[in-house]
């Protein structure tokens, strides 16, 4: 009995064995490296989030204060520009006030220096009788100075106008008047200079026949026989149908009747 006891035991103890093992296995334990890093993850997960959150404060605190500082400085523009507007408008009218001032203290000396020449004053070297008219105006003034028998402004007033108006169809006229205030007055030198100019500048002038002549009377009046026979011949060879040139005749019969 006690041997079969014991042989039931023995083949017993394997199946209690294979059995327990089964009835009793547990779960096998996580790897602790595995739950180190998802406790990291977790952790650095948390991590990023507070630090998105905190970028994004502080992205939207400094948008905020941009957006300040282009309102500010918009309205600094604005004030600006207004103040430059208001400026430039001040300036124009200061600028507008001043002209109108210094036109009508233009029109009063230039009336005050016209009549004070056609009314017997001096005129003054370079100016015109008309400061600010025309070159019609200017000539008009001086041929009447002229007329006046006021030589020397005239002469002034014609040396004035070929000075401004070197390209007026009026410069042969005033050319040959200046030279004839000269004239006039005997300052023969002064007179032939400017009679040949006429001649020279203006060859197609009609004035070339009676400064011709009025070269040859300058001459005779200085005694330059040759060259007054010179200047009065021109005239009856070149121009023989006009009262130049018969007056040039009569003043070469005075020279031969003279003997020089």
């Amino acid at each position: 009995m006690k041997l079969n006891t014991r042989i039931s035991l023995l083949l017993l103890t394997p199946a209690l064995a294979l059995g327990g093992c089964t009835l009793f296995e547990t779960q096998p334990e996580e790897d602790p490296v595995l739950v180190k890093l998802d406790d990291l993850d977790r952790r650095m997960q948390a991590i990023e989030r507070i630090v998105e959150n905190q970028s994004l404060a502080s992205l939207t605190q400094r948008v905020s204060a941009m957006e300040r500082q282009d309102s500010e400085l918009l309205g600094q523009v604005e004030t600006l520009e207004y103040e430059s507007d208001t400026t430039a408008d001040r300036q124009r009218q200061l600028y507008a006030d001043l002209d109108a001032r210094i036109q009508m203290l233009e029109e009063s000396l230039q009336d005050r220096s016209s009549r004070s020449v056609m009314d017997g004053g001096t005129l003054l070297p370079g100016q015109l009788p008309v400061p600010d008219g025309s070159d019609q105006d200017n000539y008009q003034a001086a041929l009447e100075l002229l007329k006046q028998q006021r030589y020397e402004p005239a002469a002034m007033a014609f040396q004035q106008f070929l000075v401004a108006y070197p390209e007026s169809e009026l410069a042969e006229n005033a050319q040959y008047w200046l030279a004839e205030s000269h004239y006039v007055t005997q300052m023969f030198d002064e007179a032939l200079t400017e009679f040949e100019l006429v001649i020279t500048e203006f060859p197609r002038s009609r004035k070339v026949p009676d400064a011709l002549l009025k070269m040859g009377y300058c001459s005779y009046e200085l005694e330059q026989w040759d060259a007054a026979r010179s200047s009065l011949e021109r005239v009856t060879a070149e121009y023989p149908e006009t009262t130049a040139a018969r007056l040039a005749g009569q003043r070469l019969e005075r020279m031969d009747n003279e003997g020089v």
